[in-house]
């Protein structure tokens, strides 16, 4: 059953109701982007709430990051970040699946709807153009006619009259055969006329109509399929990235069952044991003897309490819950228990030591630069490295002088002065590198000269620029196009360096082999960095 031969008659309930198909769509698209709102606000609202919770980190949060249940809050944070992320590609594809292409969609069927109407109208004006030269035709016939009849009555009235001249019947004879000529051409004209009237009206109804019908049926049944269409991806868009969004979730149960409170129990012992012991018993002082005070006072003048184990807070009462003032905070950490003192003094140690290395390390390498521009000078001027080479002389003795400082107060805290001085150079104004013994002595080998050897391969590629080096490496979970501006496309298993970290905003940037940069959805993939 087709609407050109069931339908033939109602155009207008034709024209409305694909009108009609038209508006519903209309509504569906908006309806979409109002939903995309929705998903887009939502996002904003986790991702604000995440970094609101996630704040930078204070000293008193390095220390609580450590305990789990800091940690998987922390981990519960960036899992809603992820998910932000997931709720923002709902309301990306949604807009560019359905809502961008069902609005192209709408306006290419529009205009061809328009068509179609275009040439019903025309067909229906042609049928009515030849009907109306039927109409003229029949009229000019039925009047022509009629003139004839009186012209042939007038005719044989005056064939009849006795008084009528010869010439005058012979007239009248006359003039009833031509208008009888004149009627009989009508009645052939208006015979023409209705024939082609009735064959073109048999054409529009049998042929144009219906198929002009038929194309508008077929029009909205493709409007009809597109926009089912269009209902399955409201639902199958979200389905897409359930899975993930799965992980998310799973990401936060994980952070809940991680969380141990012994290790936490012992984290914060660890952070804050002072290391002093208990308190002792104090001595009676009896001032009822007078005669032994003397040598009761001189007996009694160094109790064994607190006071003793303090040191520089004899002075003071020791408590277990007394407030106390918040101490001043020195340079060589006296203002914490011992134990604690040891710990940051060591830590502080550290990283003293690795900010040395890094500045050996840059001597070394400026070092050989100087050694090659003076062999090659169209490679660079070595004056130009004077002002680098000494400030970096001067960053290494200014560590040389700290670590010396900090070590002598580890000792004195007791500390065993384990630090991390790995290969901590001395570096004098002629260029050599004195190796810097642990005991803050120099010793006198120098270390030899291995820019000639490095170097021995020096070309052009020094001037090239060169790409940042990976931070580490990660392997596709999922599919994912990079359709976006900035995102680059990878295969489920497909293995990328990373380039730069996520930020918060749920995207990482990494490079294939073949040199090709963009960001991916940290989520869609098994990210480990180097260590």
């Amino acid at each position: 059953m087709d609407w050109g031969t069931e339908l033939w008659d109602q155009c207008d309930i034709i024209e409305k109701h694909t009108q009609s198909g038209l508006e519903l769509v209309e509504k569906y698209v908006k309806f979409v982007k109002e939903r995309t709102e929705i998903e887009q606000n939502y996002a904003k609202q986790l991702r604000n709430i995440s970094k609101k919770y996630n704040v930078k980190r204070s000293s008193k949060d390095e220390q609580d990051c450590r305990l789990s249940s800091y940690q998987a809050f922390l981990d519960i944070l960036n899992e809603m970040n992820d998910y932000a992320g997931q709720r923002e590609l709902i309301a990306e594809n949604m807009m560019m699946n359905i809502c961008i292409d069902l609005t192209k969609y709408l306006q290419e069927i529009k205009l061809e709807r328009k068509t179609y109407l275009m040439e019903a109208k025309k067909a229906q004006q042609n049928l009515e153009s030849t009907y109306k030269q039927l109409d003229s035709s029949k009229k000019r016939f039925e009047r022509e006619w009629r003139e004839a009849e009186r012209a042939a009555q007038y005719a044989e009235k005056t064939d009849q009259d006795i008084n009528a001249t010869k010439a005058d019947v012979e007239k009248a004879k006359q003039q009833a055969h031509m208008r009888a000529h004149v009627a009989e051409e009508c009645k052939n004209d208006y015979a023409a006329q209705l024939q082609k009237y009735n064959k073109e009206q048999q054409h529009f109804y049998f042929n144009d109509m219906p198929l002009i019908f038929n194309k508008l049926q077929d029009l909205d049944e493709r409007r009809v399929r597109k926009l089912a269409q269009g209902y399955n991806l409201f639902s199958d868009t979200e389905k897409h990235v359930m899975p993930i969004i799965g992980k998310c979730l799973e990401g936060i149960t994980k952070a809940g069952t991680s969380v141990n409170e012994r290790n936490d129990s012992m984290v914060v012992i660890e952070q804050n044991k002072s290391g002093f012991e208990r308190p002792g018993d104090l001595d009676f002082e009896d001032f009822s003897q007078g005669i032994n005070r003397a040598s009761s006072e001189t007996s009694l003048s160094t109790p064994k309490g607190p006071m003793d184990l303090l040191g520089k807070n004899r002075g003071k009462n020791f408590w277990l819950f007394s407030k106390r003032s918040k101490p001043t905070v020195t340079e060589d950490f006296t203002h914490l228990p011992p134990e604690q003192r040891r710990k940051r003094l060591q830590h502080k140690l550290d990283e003293i030591v690795k900010e040395l290395q890094k500045e050996v390390d840059q001597s070394e390498a400026l070092g050989k630069m100087k050694d090659v521009y003076e062999k090659n000078p169209q490679m660079g001027d070595p004056a130009s490295l004077a002002s680098q080479i000494t400030q970096t002389s001067q960053n290494i003795e200014r560590l040389r002088a700290e670590l010396n400082k900090y070590e002598a107060w580890l000792a004195e805290a007791g500390g065993r002065g384990d630090t991390l001085r790995l290969r901590a150079f001395a570096f004098n104004n002629n260029g050599s590198h004195d190796i810097h013994s642990p005991d803050g002595a120099h010793s006198d080998e120098s270390t030899p000269d291995t820019s000639q050897a490095i170097y021995a391969e020096f070309d052009d590629d020094f001037e090239d620029e060169e790409l940042a080096a990976p931070i580490g490496t990660c392997t596709a979970m999922y599919n994912f196009p990079g359709a976006s501006e900035g995102t680059i496309s990878m295969q489920e298993g497909e293995e990328l360096e990373v380039v730069e970290g996520d930020k918060g905003d749920g995207w990482t940037r990494v490079r294939r082999k073949n040199g090709d940069e963009g960001y991916i959805p940290t989520s869609y993939a098994t990210i480990t960095l180097s260590k």
